[in-house]
């Protein structure tokens, strides 16, 4: 190793604060225009698109195309995958975040059934299909610009804070929706999609500004990036891109059915108001921000493996008390459970993600292969709310708590799948690296 490698090492590039801001402001972009539609779908477009004379019809139909766009995703992630570790990772970052937010701002420009028939839920599914190439290309690069441009000792801590774009997304798409929820129903779900204007702009402006991933630059250079890194991974990798399947599904499947399912159920059930579970979406997001990048601390100090093994044991520990706790109506145990089914146990899943996942690639597969995992897991997780929502009408709650355990369980059989990858050994030769200067 050269000098200059080590002390990337020790200090990582001196745009290494910049790039971890500029990545979380777009990821907060993307998941506030993504999520948004969940919270859309949940309250309001099983009227507005698919009216029927069940109103769970309706709501069944909105998650529906929820999922649509999480199915789309794995197809995003392979485009931005190919050209992150083929061209380089911030171009992917800028026109993914690009596309994401002009296809947000027109859903809240969208005829309504009312007014134009079948073409209205044809339009939104439509978009939906973009938005969902446009957030499977946004993690990888997103992630892998922080987790590159690092101090090595400290990848947990950086590369969790782009993944504070999901609790602050959700913030903030919550708090649009709380604020408009009193403007009528069509203006309270298409003022926060066309808010989604501004945040683009600003998002992009920062993007723009950071540089390219040193590691990236410096395997350009020595000439090992690879023709066709999505066969390469699949080729050489594919148990792993299996195990990140396995990894992710404990985070994102309780999220959805927390961030979703769980509003639906509240609502639609009037075991409490439409403002309480909001409430609670908000105070758990908030806290979010700060516990997210803590979890990836936590794991900078005691391993990857460690603290999502924790987390997925705390996922499968919480299905049924979550819903037990929701179903006393107090609007103290509706908020708590926001919070420690976000705030605790999915920011500990997700603030490990990022260096986790990072760390289980070569550096020319690296976005590719993370990517790959991460955004087919979010196929198949996003049609978690649909699926809960179906296991609802046969099975009552208890077929949702189930669901919520089920993803906690695949979780841990990752955890016990994979190594780790920031232990004793790993920990001991970075501090190697610095003392000697290589």
């Amino acid at each position: 190793m050269t000098a200059t490698r080590s002390q990337q090492a020790a200090n990582g590039s001196p745009d290494r604060l910049k790039v971890a801001i500029g990545s979380a402001v777009g990821t907060t972009v993307e998941n506030y225009d993504f999520l948004a539609y969940g919270t859309a779908a949940a309250l309001y477009f099983g009227t507005d698109f698919f009216p029927s004379e069940d109103p769970v019809v309706g709501v069944l139909l909105g998650f529906l195309t929820f999922g649509i766009g999480f199915a789309m995703r794995p197809l995003g992630g392979i485009i931005g995958g190919f050209l992150g570790d083929k061209y380089g990772r911030k171009p992917v970052l800028v026109g993914a975040l690009f596309v994401m937010g002009i296809s947000t701002v027109l859903i809240g420009l969208l005829p309504t059934y009312a007014q134009v028939g079948l073409l209205a839920p044809l339009l939104l599914t439509a978009i939906r299909v973009v938005q969902g190439l446009a957030f499977g290309a946004e993690w990888g690069g997103a992630i892998l610009m922080t987790f590159e441009h690092a101090p090595w000792r400290k990848r947990g801590k950086y590369s969790a804070i782009p993944q504070v774009g999901v609790p602050l997304g959700v913030f903030l798409a919550n708090v649009a929706f709380l604020l408009s929820a009193g403007l009528g129903n069509e203006l309270a779900w298409r003022l926060p999609f066309m808010l989604s204007a501004v945040l683009i702009i600003a998002g992009l402006i920062i993007r723009l500004k950071v540089s390219e991933s040193p590691e990236f630059e410096e395997a350009k250079t020595a000439g090992t990036l690879v023709k066709n890194p999505i066969l390469t991974v699949l080729r050489n990798d594919w148990r792993t891109v299996l195990r990140v399947i396995a990894l992710r599904l404990a985070e994102t499947g309780g999220f959805y059915v927390i961030v979703t399912y769980l509003i639906s159920y509240i609502t639609s059930g009037e075991i409490a108001s439409r403002e309480t579970a909001l409430t609670g979406l908000i105070i758990a997001t908030a806290l979010g921000c700060f516990t997210t990048v803590l979890f990836g601390a936590l794991s900078d100090r005691i391993g990857r493996k460690k603290t999502y093994l924790i987390g997925s044991l705390l996922t499968i520990a919480f299905g049924f008390p979550m819903f037990l706790m929701v179903n006393t109506g107090l609007p103290f145990l509706i908020v708590l459970v926001y919070v420690i089914g976000l705030a605790i146990i999915h920011d500990m899943l997700a603030g490990t993600q990022g260096a986790y996942f990072s760390e289980l690639f070569n550096t020319n597969t690296r976005t590719s292969g993370a990517s790959l995992g991460y955004q087919f897991s979010a196929a198949i997780s996003g049609f978690i709310p649909f699926i809960a929502t179906a296991a609802a009408i046969g099975m009552g709650w208890g077929g949702v708590a189930w669901i919520y355990v089920a993803v906690g369980v695949i979780g841990l059989l990752g955890v016990v799948l994979t190594r780790e990858t920031w232990g004793a050994a790993e920990r001991a030769e970075v501090e190697r690296v610095i003392a000697s200067g290589e």
